[in-house]
């Protein structure tokens, strides 16, 4: 594995393709149910959806239906458990899971669902979690410690193969669970079951357990050979891992913690494309802790000391991405000032080409990005909702790109559950690709839906559009509690 990658990047794209090439039987992009899932009700044929209008705001209202879909069509109702991917058979992903969780509630809301629908999947998957076997034994447990397993077999919810407990990925499945309990805010018996489980499953992570090297939080254990050897440390995705740490009613780590997590952001704080913030080259640790906290206004010690706030650092984020994408300074194909979104997603395959006169290196899934301090995984792919889940950030520039691709590539890259990752350049149909196919005339195009690339879309759609998480996870006391540990003040938090 590149140890350049975030390691657990590394691990997603190791066992991504593990589950693609275990699949038996190939879908079609827009085709097929996945077997033994329990499916509900999926939409109509895409020929019957159709296009939607180029007006942005209706591309947007379509765009979040889709992506909600995608979670109430392909989770088992019985379970909660979400597929890691759609149609390639998969197991399921306990980060999916928490996006699942936070998808209910915007279906609700938008009125694609009733309240007692969405009250009964959330039940369902609250129950199946909360009752799943814990346990340090490799095989048949769900977890341990109250921590979950990175990707669970999508009939049982046990441990899938030998991966790893991963506190991130827990972290993302209780953000949701802790979301449902904010919303789902009735008096009658299902919804104070709801709050009561959301809490009980939050309660008894052992935070202080994945503290191996204290005060820092480790990326994860295995039965087999003990804790992992990383701990996450500087600016990424996992910040809502350490907020989730320092909230805990019964198990938080300290504020020691916060002040280990952030000592080393100096080394990624610079400017790219003239856009001075902490720098992380793939877009979606800028986005995934901000599906669920309103960043806005509020300041922990090193943002003060900065003059900014992480909402503010999210959006030069973005706009140093959207001009790296107008200088494109590797010269692939199709970049431009409104197609970009450099992220974690599929690609077409691990290979080397020749393309625009040199040597290029194409991958299959990884984080991608534009460079910012660590190894640029550039490969001309470019993933929509990279750019989509910043439309809070900047919806000046993120709408009309989204507008853009539509109009320009929905043929090729509108699906049933939303945008698909492609890349222009990747046009050689002489290789067996890992992922997705070669349009002619167009190039590579992915054939799946990931939930942690359709959750963070959606969630991010909804905030845009009425701040409909971030209004409930305000209320949150857990949530409050750890970002007033952690430091932060002012905005709404006082």
């Amino acid at each position: 594995m590149d140890k350049n990658l975030p390691i657990n990047l590394q691990r997603r794209r190791f066992l991504g393709q593990a589950g693609a090439l275990a699949g038996t039987l190939a879908f079609g992009a827009y085709g097929g149910l996945v077997a033994g899932c329990g499916l509900s009700a999926p939409l109509a044929g895409d020929a019957a959806l159709g296009l939607p209008p180029q007006d942005v705001a209706a591309l947007l209202a379509d765009l979040e239906q889709r992506s909600f879909r995608f979670f109430w069509d392909t989770t088992d109702p019985a379970t909660g458990l979400a597929p890691d991917r759609w149609p390639t058979p998969s197991f399921a992903s306990v980060a999916a899971v928490g996006f699942a969780l936070t998808a209910y509630p915007v279906g609700v809301a938008r009125g694609w669902v009733t309240r007692e629908q969405a009250r009964q999947r959330v039940l369902a998957t609250l129950r199946f979690f909360r009752h799943a076997p814990q346990g340090p034994e490799p095989a048949g447990n769900a977890g341990y410690k109250g921590f979950f397993y990175h990707f669970l077999d999508m009939k049982t919810g046990a441990r899938f193969a030998q991966v790893e407990l991963s506190t991130v990925d827990t972290a993302l499945f209780v953000a949701g669970a802790l979301f449902c309990a904010s919303w789902f805010n009735g008096a009658d018996a299902g919804e104070t079951e709801i709050r009561t489980l959301a809490d009980e499953i939050y309660a008894r992570v052992d935070w202080r357990w994945a503290q191996v090297r204290a005060p820092a939080l480790c990326l994860g254990w295995k039965p087999e050979t003990g804790f992992l050897p990383e701990d996450y440390k500087g600016y990424n995705e996992a910040m809502l891992l350490y907020l989730l740490a320092l909230g805990s009613p019964s198990l938080a780590v300290d504020a020691t913690a916060w002040d280990a997590w952030t000592s080393t952001y100096d080394r990624a704080w610079g400017s790219d494309y003239g856009q001075e913030h902490l720098r992380y080259p793939v877009m979606f640790t800028h986005q995934f802790t901000q599906c669920w906290v309103d960043l806005r206004g509020v300041q922990d010690a090193y943002m003060r000391r900065r003059g900014i706030d992480y909402f503010e650092n999210s959006r030069r984020a973005t706009q140093a991405q959207r001009a790296y994408a107008i200088a494109n300074p590797e010269r692939w194909a199709g970049y431009g000032a409104d197609v970009w979104g450099l992220t974690a997603c599929d690609g077409p395959v691990d290979i080397e080409r020749d393309f625009g006169g040199k040597r290029r290196r194409f991958i299959s899934y990884a984080g991608r990005g534009m460079g910012g301090g660590l190894r640029n995984y550039d490969d001309g792919t470019v993933a929509p909702y990279g750019a989509g889940a910043s439309l809070p950030f900047a919806p000046e520039i993120v709408a009309p790109t989204l507008a853009a691709m539509h109009q320009r590539h929905g043929a090729h890259i509108y699906g049933r559950y939303g945008f698909f990752a492609f890349n222009q350049s990747f046009t050689y149909t002489d290789v067996k690709l890992t992922h997705g196919r070669v349009v002619p005339g167009f190039g590579w195009v992915d054939t799946d839906y990931l939930g942690i690339e359709v959750g963070p879309l959606l969630a991010m759609l909804a905030n845009h559009r009425g701040e409909l998480v971030w209004k409930a996870m305000r209320g949150n006391e857990h949530l409050r509690r750890g970002l007033q540990r952690a430091g932060f003040r002012g905005g709404w938090l006082g």
